[in-house]
């Protein structure tokens, strides 16, 4: 069964340390990606997604322009964020782990990503004030920790007695609604 992320109802939420004391999160809305999932099968998961690189926020606008700069994602330059799946493993009744390859600055690393299937519903479906449904939902959130220096994000500035501004360690948090595709 083929899939495509619902964007408006998909994103990507990350954390780092700051000042070694305090998490900063932060997200992602242009989430955008396709999957072949069929619950009686999962093993045979396989999904490819693209992040707008731009669309990161924290809330804090100088701190956003950073993240978009050089320094973090350079976002004029790397424009996405990409994932794609080699292989998914099911752990549990509804659980997945789904390795691939993640590509952040046009470096690509394998990654594994902890997933959970959230399950499926008809739903309606709105165009123009016009409910065009029933559609078949179907929600999924996955779960990594990546090195950002592995990916070349690798800006810090040093604090007193070893410490660092920003963790290399970041954990990422992917939220998908996904619309099963007609035909």
């Amino acid at each position: 069964m083929r899939w495509f992320f619902e964007p408006g109802h998909s994103a990507a939420e990350f954390r780092a340390r700051h000042m070694m004391v305090t998490w900063v999160r932060g997200s992602f809305k242009g989430v955008h990606g396709q999957l072949e999932f069929d619950p009686d099968h999962p093993t045979d998961l396989a999904v490819e997604t693209s992040i707008d690189a731009a669309t990161c926020w924290t809330g804090e606008p100088a701190r956003d322009d950073h993240l978009r700069s050089a320094d973090f994602l350079h976002c004029t330059r790397f424009p996405a964020i990409r994932f794609r799946s080699t292989s998914a493993v099911e752990v549990g009744p509804f659980n997945y782990e789904v390795a691939g390859d993640l590509t952040i600055r046009d470096v690509t690393r394998p990654v594994t990503l902890a997933v959970r299937y959230l399950g499926s519903w008809q739903t309606p479906w709105w165009e123009d004030g016009v409910d065009k449904g029933p559609k078949t939902r179907a929600g999924f959130t996955a779960r990594t920790r990546i090195d950002r220096y592995d990916f070349g994000v690798n800006w810090n500035s040093e604090l007193p007695n070893g410490g660092i501004v920003v963790s290399r360690g970041i954990d990422i948090i992917i939220d998908v609604e996904a619309i099963k595709e007609e035909g």
